[in-house]
């Protein structure tokens, strides 16, 4: 009887093809939904059984840093990229944007991000490393003397946390409202003059009456 064939990852083609399903079918749940959706769900849209899931992926936390490894690595160099700009404010502008925008665009990265969850050893040394390079990028900027002294790093998560709100928003307007807020958020963090500042984005057309309700949106 011949052998099963299998792919360069020693599964059999139908396994390897299951245990691609799943990562994309996770992807595109934690993108619309965060990283809290129920295994069995993930499952249930990959068209495959829950223990199936579980045999490629035992824990939830081994499928998220599966599923979210490449966005780690992307944005781990935009950092690396952001610390090596001879001009750190500039670099720490450019990482701010990007960060927050990509929040707007994916909620399960941002949320696997800030996560505490992850047991595997490889998703926290490249979040250490990030958090290590962010802090090497604040401190440049302040000594350049363009990034205010009291700014911390840590601060990255009390933006985030508030550009998230802006998920909230109808869907049309949500990407131009975190470019303003991002905009105000720099002016805040920066030292330059008044007169030295660079226009805000235009204002969102919403009014006071958009706001309700959104307290309790999910």
């Amino acid at each position: 009887m011949k052998a099963p064939r299998t792919d360069e990852a020693g599964l059999r083609s139908d396994a390897a093809r299951n245990r691609a399903r799943i990562v994309e079918t996770a992807r595109e749940l934690f993108r619309a939904r965060g990283i809290d959706v129920p295994m069995s769900t993930i499952a249930r849209h990959a068209d495959v059984g829950v223990a199936t899931l579980f045999r490629r992926f035992p824990t939830r936390d081994a499928l998220v840093t599966e599923v979210f490894t490449e966005q780690i690595a992307r944005c781990q160099a935009l950092l690396d990229e952001a610390v090596d700009d001879p001009d750190p404010w500039r670099g720490f502008r450019r990482l701010l944007e990007f960060t927050c925008t990509e929040q707007l665009d994916d909620r399960g990265f941002t949320e696997a991000f800030l996560a505490l969850f992850a047991d595997e050893v490889d998703y926290r040394k490249r979040r250490r490393d990030v958090e290590t390079a962010f802090g090497k990028l604040v401190r440049r900027a302040q000594e350049a003397g363009r990034l205010r002294p009291d700014f911390a790093p840590g601060d990255l998560v009390m933006i985030l946390l508030a550009n998230g709100g802006l998920r909230n928003a109808p869907p049309e307007h949500a990407k131009d409202l975190s470019r303003r807020f991002v905009a105000y958020l720099l002016q805040t963090f920066g030292t330059e003059d008044a007169a030295e500042r660079e226009p805000l984005p235009p204002a969102g057309p919403l009014g006071l009456h958009h706001a309700q309700g959104q307290g309790t949106a999910s």
